[in-house]
């Protein structure tokens, strides 16, 4: 009798058929998440093999040729492309640093514009435009200030319009502008202050204007003239009676000449104009004398010299309506 094949194990033994047909598939089988067994990971990109490295492998006579096709021979020189990042930091370090200029620049303009913000529109507009009259006018530009002093239409907001443009025109660089709106700003502002000015001021200001810088005593006879004019005779009947009254022929009642707001008298005159050297000389005793030859130390000087000049044609001035006889 022969022997028992021996058994197999369970894992060799052959499986049963299936019971299922076998157009359906048999059941899916459990398996763990992929992904907590084998993360998704991203794929490599693979390094593209270039024209230029198959030729270098292909050939390595051509592959010089190909690489200078095209390109200029100190593309490749080290020395060249140093100093050509060299040149580009110093154009990067250039355009930041005129990107910050613009920058500054803005911000003046912006400043300048601000200003008047606290003004109202409706006057800043009439102040804008009677600028633009005074730039327009030409040589009538003197008659037109006149004209616009005596309608009172100079005011602190004509001077910071003018003083804006001449800001922008200094930052611009226009020279023939500047000098322009500087001469108009101190003509708008003399004429300011001559309106806001005593009568006597006023009369010292036209008598210094009177002289045209060449001859000192016909300045002065012109002076005395003018002072004639102005000042009312000092004599007792002269200052009760009219010009021209005759005692003599007048029947009636006697009535006092018409007395103006504008009247000047010459010890008025004399006591304002001596109250303002005192004040000028003392400032002037103050101010130490520039000696140094640079352009700074030049100008102060010149300027101080043209203020020792108006100072000693004011003394003049005193000392002649002081000794002034009719």
């Amino acid at each position: 009798m022969a022997a028992a094949a021996p058994a197999l194990p369970t894992f060799l033994r052959p499986r049963p058929p299936s019971p299922f047909p076998s157009s359906i598939p048999p059941p899916h089988r459990w398996c763990p998440h992929p992904s907590r067994l084998h993360p998704v990971q991203p794929a490599v990109p693979l390094s593209p093999i270039s024209a230029m490295k198959k030729t270098k492998d292909a050939a390595p006579a051509e592959a010089v040729e190909v690489e200078l096709e095209g390109m200029p021979s100190e593309f490749y020189d080290e020395e060249w492309q140093a100093n050509q990042r060299e040149r580009t930091k110093e154009w990067h370090a250039y355009r930041q640093k005129e990107e910050a200029e613009e920058k500054i620049k803005s911000n003046e303009y912006r400043e300048i514009g601000m200003r008047m913000k606290a003004y109202p529109q409706e006057e800043v507009c009439k102040a804008r435009i009677l600028v633009s009259s005074f730039i327009r006018a030409g040589e009538d530009i003197e008659k037109v200030i006149e004209k616009a002093a005596e309608r009172g239409e100079l005011t602190e907001l004509v001077l910071m319009v003018i003083w804006n443009r001449l800001d922008v025109a200094r930052r611009d660089d226009e020279k023939d502008a500047i000098r322009s709106l500087d001469l108009l700003y101190r003509r708008v502002e003399t004429e300011i202050l001559r309106s806001e000015a005593t009568p006597a001021m006023r009369l010292l200001d036209e008598l210094l204007n009177i002289h045209d810088g060449s001859d000192d005593e016909k300045w002065l006879k012109s002076c005395r003239k003018h002072m004639i004019k102005v000042f009312p005779r000092e004599d007792p009947f002269t200052m009760v009676f009219p010009a021209g009254f005759n005692m003599e022929k007048h029947d009636g009642q006697i009535k006092l000449p018409p007395q103006g707001e504008d009247v000047l008298l010459r010890v008025d005159f004399v006591r304002e104009v001596d109250e303002l050297l005192k004040e000028v000389q003392a400032e002037q005793e103050k101010v130490k004398l520039q000696t140094g030859n640079d352009p700074g130390s030049v100008a102060t000087m010149l300027k101080q010299q043209e203020k020792l000049r108006t100072i000693r044609q004011v003394e003049a001035l005193l000392e002649l309506a002081a000794t002034l006889k009719w």
